[in-house]
């Protein structure tokens, strides 16, 4: 307890702050995932999940891995309404391309 109330936060962009990002938002099951394309937002899966293994994030839809990146090189933010998070980083699933994806939590209630 006296642990937890006196933890600081890591600061943002920090290997620490990527890391407590990737275990806080793995294990979410997925509604649907979004990826940015210029102004507009292209749902490029339904139904699946975040997972880490072996130092990756790894999101899943139904139809398989979409996106699969090195946490220590990610940049994660949960939105204001805490139904999802944006992750900007280097798509190992895609050549290393940079890709910035939305994935929506499903809602439980």
């Amino acid at each position: 307890m006296f642990k937890k109330l006196f933890h600081k936060n890591p600061k943002p962009g920090s290997r620490a702050y990527r890391r407590e990002m990737a275990e806080k938002i793995c294990g979410h099951h997925v509604r649907y995932i979004t990826e940015k394309k210029g102004e507009t937002d292209e749902v490029i899966g339904r139904e699946g999940s975040l997972a880490r293994r072996n130092g990756e994030l790894l999101v899943h839809s139904s139809t398989g891995t979409l996106f699969r990146c090195n946490i220590d090189e990610m940049d994660a933010w949960e939105l204001l309404s805490k139904d999802g998070v944006t992750i900007t980083a280097p798509d190992l699933e895609h050549g290393g391309t940079v890709r910035t994806i939305v994935v929506y939590y499903v809602y439980y209630r």
